[in-house]
C-alpha cells in the first residue's frame, strides 16, 4: 500500500504526470477561466458519455493534485477535473484548502458547478453519472456540496476528511437518503480519528443515509489501496450494477486492506 504524497515534485512515479501534458488530457490551470485541472482518459472516445468526477484537492495543496491521484484511480474510465481550493493556505504554508464558513461553501458551490459545466462543453460527459469527491477538507467539502445538491451528483465521496458539521449539512433531507456516499477513514488519524467516525455512524442510521465507511491501515494520507477501493465504488455507480452495489445499505463498514 502506497502513500500519495502531497507536492507535486514528490508524486510517485511513473504513474505522474506533471502539466503540460495534452496529450494524455491533462490541461493546465492557466489555460481556464476557472482555476482547475482537466484529465481526459486515454484513447478518449468522443461519441461515448463518459462519467465526470470532479476531485476537490486536500490542504496545502492545489489543482494539480488531480494529475497524481487520478493515475491510481483509472487511466481509462473516467473525464475528471480538479477545481482549485476557494482558500489560501494558513501562514507560511503554500496551497490552498477549502474551508467551512458560510461564506466559503458559497464559493466552493459555485466553482464546483462552474467545473461541471466547463468539463461539460469540452468533453462529453454522462450528466447522470458526475461523482464528486476529494481528500481530507476538499472531501468534507464535496460531502457538504454533495448533500445540498443531491440530484445533481451520482454519489460524492470523502478520503480522510470527516462529514460535515455545522450549517444545516442534511438539510435537503429526505432526497439526501438517495444518494450514496462513500466516506475513508484512517485508523491511525489524527485529523478524523475512529472515535469521530464512530459517532458519525449513529447519525448515518438515524437519518438512514447511504453510506458505505471505510477503515484503512495507515495515518493522514492518502493511498493507492483508498484510489483502487474508489475505483470499484465508482464502477458498481455508473455501470448500474445491481441495486445493492450501486446503493450501499446505511452504514456499511468495510476493513481496508492490511499490507
Amino acid at each position: 500500500m502506497k502513500r500519495i504524497r502531497r507536492r507535486p515534485d514528490e508524486a510517485l512515479a511513473p504513474l505522474c504526470f506533471e502539466p503540460p501534458v495534452t496529450k494524455d488530457g491533462f490541461l493546465p490551470s492557466e489555460h481556464r477561466s476557472v482555476p482547475c485541472s482537466f484529465f481526459a482518459p486515454h484513447h478518449y472516445e468522443p461519441n461515448y458519455e463518459y462519467p465526470l468526477l470532479i476531485w476537490l484537492h486536500g490542504p496545502g495543496d492545489d489543482e494539480r493534485q488531480l494529475y497524481r491521484v487520478l493515475p491510481h484511480i483509472s487511466l481509462r474510465n473516467y473525464v475528471a477535473i480538479g477545481p482549485r481550493g476557494t482558500s489560501a493556505g494558513e501562514p507560511g504554508v503554500a496551497g490552498y484548502r477549502w474551508r467551512q464558513d458560510a461564506a466559503a461553501i458559497e464559493s466552493a458551490e459555485q466553482q464546483v458547478l462552474e467545473s461541471v459545466a466547463l468539463a461539460c462543453k469540452r468533453y462529453r460527459v454522462d450528466t447522470e453519472r458526475i461523482f464528486l469527491g476529494g481528500y481530507q477538507c476538499g472531501g468534507t467539502m464535496a460531502l457538504r456540496i454533495g448533500l445540498r445538491h443531491p440530484r445533481n451528483f451520482a454519489g460524492a465521496f470523502s478520503l480522510g476528511g470527516r462529514f460535515p458539521r455545522r450549517l444545516a449539512p442534511l438539510a435537503a433531507w429526505p432526497e439526501i437518503r438517495q444518494l450514496p456516499l462513500l466516506i475513508a477513514q484512517s485508523r491511525d488519524s489524527r485529523a478524523y480519528p475512529v472515535r469521530a467516525a464512530c459517532r458519525e455512524l449513529s447519525l448515518f442510521h438515524a437519518a438512514s443515509l447511504k453510506v458505505a465507511l471505510r477503515q484503512y491501515p495507515c495515518g493522514d494520507e492518502l493511498t493507492t489501496q483508498m484510489l483502487r477501493d474508489l475505483n470499484v465504488w465508482l464502477l458498481e455507480g455508473y455501470r448500474g450494477g445491481s441495486s445493492e452495489a450501486a446503493s450501499p445499505p446505511a452504514h456499511e463498514v468495510f476493513q481496508g486492506e492490511q499490507n
